[in-house]
């Protein structure tokens, strides 16, 4: 399989439609559990659901993701058609979430360019041994016999009165307005209707050859005739079934006008051995169709909802990007502005409002809900449960919010790490919960909500808690600090957690232990310039707040001048600017600049001397200072003037800078309206290690 099989239209349609359908399976593994039994629908969603995974496969020539599919198929089937079947619920949940992995991973290959090679031996054992023990239940019901009796009973009464048992069929199948690839939908339809009938006939015959075939489809339908020699609601319900039908429309028809329907339908496929003799030439008919798939795929009809390659996104938001930094150099180009041009001044207006509403329609475009990444936590707390042998309930809230694609991508990881570690480390055993006089089910709430330009994601749970002395400890053996216990604030001794290597586990289990995982959450939410804050209360409880930003592409800026450089510093991160005077600045004992605002003493940053720019401003009365923060630290930064607040498109910085200087304090950089570069501040990377409490306490001289 070569690197480029993934960018064959058939093929990303089949990973992207199946992603979907197994994503959607697993939510209903979960939200069923709770109830112990599938419902009737469920049952019947779970079985289209496999039949689709199947058919699909089988089509792409994938095939052990459809003999497993196909076997799952049959359990379902046993199910759906004797309601009164016993059935071990939770075991059967277990094989499907098995399954449900094995997909995942044979996915992950094909939509990396790889041969779908897993073994799937083993789990199709376990489903197969499932499948038999509950046969072997509907088998000895009292009811399915007697209702199969019945149904026996009127077979054998229909040959008795009319002499044969054969039956004829006409049926109409339409597809939704949305479903696409309705000649290759058509064929799967035929390809799996071998078992159910004796001979078939079908219009537009040529459905595999003819480009034209998905329109005929479209207007009048595919239809189909033949003959079966069984009950036809075997079959009917086979074609209720198929995957994004519209309608069907199903009658019994006289022999004569089947007679007279096969002169119009000139492919035939009739009997098990005339099947077998054109396999090979319908899977060289399937691979052939991968070539049109695209040409198909162009004809669709109009849809309320399209999928869109997040790449085609990324370009779109950097194009409007790039149009953004083009009306700035217009609009503020120096020589314009010395004139005085009305009409220019209304145009530039009006080309500013569309290319605002331009922005805010991409980013809205590219805003995703956080439920699927939510939703993928229940999964987690599933199986720690059932592996640990702890009661943990797991309660989402807000998972409406909608965040840019590409910050989604980045706090997966995160959150299962917290999830892992409010379930291991946080909620106690059922028994010590019972001692604590608490609810013998530990409950973890996992919430979104908006806070101005940034998203908070809070994760708490109703454990243990923290025990800071015991962190302090903990901290201190594995070498991680150096300074006293009564020298740390509660935040301080609670973010110990988020360093790399600490960990208060003993032994290394499958989930924790290697002083790894907050580490990850940490250095994974600071990367999208976020922050992580982590509350607790000793005996009842820990929360870890995400504060993540609502997009990396355009942010507001207040841009600033230090002698002839351009820096930017986000809107979000300042808290006032003001003018100060030389008599108010203060030194500490090691000759840090300080001022005092509101009884509290902030460090003061010169960006001239922090990135060795030469300035003629150098008097405190002569520049200004802004007061910025960021995950819970402050400081002043001290810069000539103030250019004005603009909203500005985020660029990275070259990897030269980022890999070799490690220039601190930038977190990317971006073009202003006079062509010049401006450099982005990130404040959480200044080294702001001397903003202490003894701050506040007045050791400083003046």
């Amino acid at each position: 399989m070569s690197n480029s099989f993934i960018d064959e239209p058939m093929t990303e349609a089949y990973v992207y439609e199946t992603t979907q359908i197994i994503d959607t399976l697993e939510q209903l593994m979960i939200s069923s559990e709770s109830d112990g039994i599938f419902s009737e629908e469920n049952i019947n969603a779970i079985f289209r659901f496999m039949h689709t995974i199947k058919g699909s496969s089988a089509m792409m020539m994938f095939n052990d993701i459809s003999t497993l599919a196909h076997r799952m198929e049959d359990v379902f089937f046993v199910l759906r058609e004797n309601e009164q079947v016993k059935y071990d619920f939770t075991l059967l949940v277990d094989v499907i979430l098995e399954s449900i992995d094995f997909f995942k991973i044979e996915l992950m290959k094909i939509k990396e360019g790889e041969r779908p090679d897993g073994d799937n031996t083993d789990i199709l054992a376990k489903v197969s041994v499932y499948l038999e023990s509950i046969k072997g239940c509907s088998t000895n019901n009292e009811k399915a016999v007697a209702k199969q009796t019945e149904k026996q009973n009127k077979v054998n009464q229909t040959v008795k009165e009319t002499g044969v048992s054969t039956k004829y069929f006409k049926a109409n199948l339409r597809f939704k307005k949305d479903a696409d690839m309705e000649n290759i939908r058509s064929f799967s339809v035929i390809h799996n209707m071998n078992e159910l009938v004796e001979e078939v006939y079908y219009k537009p015959s040529d459905v595999m050859e003819n480009d034209e075939a998905s329109e005929e489809i479209r207007k009048n339908g595919f239809w189909i005739i033949c003959k079966i020699k069984e009950e036809e609601e075997r079959l009917k319900n086979y074609l209720k079934n198929t995957i994004f039908l519209d309608s069907l429309e199903f009658n019994e028809i006289e022999s004569e006008e089947y007679k007279q329907l096969t002169t119009k339908f000139q492919d035939k496929i009739s009997t098990e051995n005339e099947w077998n003799k054109n396999k090979n030439s319908l899977k060289e008919k399937a691979k052939q169709i991968e070539k049109k798939a695209k040409h198909e795929v162009t004809m669709s009809s109009s849809q309320s909802i399209i999928s869109v390659n997040v790449e085609k996104l990324d370009s779109l938001m950097d194009m409007v990007g790039e149009l953004v930094i083009a009306e700035a150099m217009v609009t503020q180009n120096p020589e314009i502005l010395s004139l005085e041009l009305e009409s220019f001044e209304k145009a530039s207006r009006q080309l500013h409002k569309i290319t605002g509403e331009m922005q805010d329609l991409v980013m809205a475009i590219r805003m995703v809900p956080l439920s699927t990444t939510f939703m993928k936590m229940h999964r987690i707390v599933r199986d720690m449960n059932r592996k640990l042998g702890k009661n943990v309930a797991l309660d989402v809230l807000g998972e409406e919010t909608e965040v840019d694609k590409n910050i989604i991508e980045k706090i997966a990881d995160p959150l299962m790490h917290i999830i892992r570690n409010c379930v291991d480390h946080g909620i106690e055993s059922e028994d010590e919960r019972k001692l604590a006089g608490k609810d013998t089910q530990g409950t973890v709430v996992l919430e979104a909500k908006n806070s101005g330009s940034d998203v908070l994601i809070i994760v708490r749970d109703d454990g243990k808690g923290l025990n800071k002395r015991e962190l302090y400890n903990k901290a201190a053996s594995q070498g991680l600090l150096n300074r006293p216990f009564e020298d740390m604030s509660d935040r301080e001794i609670n973010n110990l957690i988020l360093k790399a290597g600490f960990s208060t586990k003993e032994e290394v289990t499958e989930f924790s232990g290697r002083g790894v995982g907050m580490d990850v959450v940490s250095k994974n939410i600071e990367s999208i310039g976020g922050n992580v804050i982590v509350e607790s209360e000793y005996g009842f409880g820990t929360t870890i707040i995400l504060k993540i930003p609502l997009t990396l592409a355009i942010i507001e800026g207040m841009n600033i001048k230090v002698g002839e450089a351009r820096f930017t510093l986000p809107i979000v991160a300042i808290k006032e600017s003001f003018r100060a005077k030389e008599m108010d600045i203060i030194k500490d004992t090691e000759g840090q600049e300080m001022i005092m605002v509101r009884g509290l003493c902030y460090p003061i940053i010169r960006l001239s001397e922090f990135y060795k720019i030469p300035t003629q401003v150098n008097t405190y009365d002569e520049g200004i200072l802004i007061m910025v923060e960021e995950n819970e630290r402050s400081c002043c930064i001290f810069a000539d003037e103030l250019l004005g607040q603009q909203q500005v498109v985020v660029k990275t910085l070259p990897d030269f800078i980022k890999r070799y200087k490690q220039i601190k304090g930038l977190g990317g950089c971006t073009l202003l309206g006079d062509g010049s570069i401006s450099l982005i501040l990130s404040i959480g990377e200044f080294d702001l290690s001397s903003v202490k409490e003894k701050y506040n306490n007045k050791e400083v001289k003046p």
